[in-house]
């Protein structure tokens, strides 16, 4: 079943909703949409999970307003859905920039029906070094990014995927995987890459309150290792698995592994 869900007047969100059991509600990153978390569609619904996949505001089959693509605002599009839905003992599952957003709503938005958070090789606490955080991307790299995405998206979008996976991927696999960038528009990418240059949650890491389970690609060449190296020292009740053979697209690279630890978390 799919869902158009008003988020503010004027603004509707696409969402992907399949099966029946555990509802688990996915984010995904930048500058991707639901559609990515292709290889857990089609197997968790058959082990006992409700799949419901976002498309952010500007991205996939959403609408695309020209404003709204800062983290708080995309967390509150988030509780909106949720509460259209009347979601019950729901699963968090936030992937790259989906992370950080996921966070931004469990701190901010949540209500007790949130069970559990999962954070998949998050873009958290800061996608961007700054005082006192010395990993991730310089924010000067990401105006270098921005700039080839205002002049040149579709090459800047297919540089930009060269650096996702670990494991070989077929030429017809990276093509679908490109037009699933291709779906989102030019001025939603860039925004959202602007949240991701500024935006810094390390001050609420302290406010999770529900448990945490933390993946990570150890030769993830987008977001640090190290982000979830530190996510799971400040998140109490926190648990970090190691992916040692996936990049930064651990749902493909590993994504039985990746599949197998959602499942446990419903057994």
């Amino acid at each position: 079943m799919s869902h158009f869900i008003e988020v503010e007047p004027g603004v509707k969100l696409f969402v992907e909703d399949i099966g029946e059991g555990q509802p688990i509600v996915f984010i995904h990153g930048w500058p991707l949409n639901h559609k990515m978390f292709e290889y857990q569609m089609n197997e968790l619904p058959q082990k006992g999970y409700r799949f419901i996949g976002i498309d952010l505001r500007g991205f996939g089959q959403s609408d695309k307003p020209a404003f709204g693509y800062d983290y708080d605002t995309l967390a509150h599009d988030i509780k909106v859905v949720v509460e259209s839905l009347d979601l019950k003992n729901f699963f968090l599952a936030g992937f790259s920039m989906g992370g950080p957003i996921s966070i931004q709503y469990a701190t901010k938005h949540a209500n007790d029906e949130l069970t559990q958070l999962i954070l998949i090789g998050a873009a958290a606490p800061s996608f961007t070094s700054r005082d006192g955080f010395q990993h991730g991307m310089a924010q000067e790299e990401v105006d270098g990014l921005i700039h080839a995405f205002q002049n040149d998206r579709p090459n800047a979008l297919k540089d930009f995927g060269v650096n996702f996976f670990h494991k070989a991927t077929s030429a017809p696999f990276n093509e679908w995987f490109f037009h699933l960038g291709l779906e989102a528009s030019g001025h939603a990418t860039i925004e959202t890459a602007k949240s991701l240059r500024d935006e810094d949650l390390r001050h609420v890491l302290e406010y999770i309150n529900v448990p945490t389970l933390i993946m990570h690609g150890e030769d993830d060449n987008i977001c640090d290792y190290a982000f979830s190296e530190i996510l799971h020292e400040e998140i109490k009740n926190s648990t970090f698995v190691s992916f040692e053979i996936s990049g930064h697209g651990l749902i493909y690279d590993e994504r039985e592994k990746c599949n197998e630890e959602l499942l446990k978390l419903i057994k």
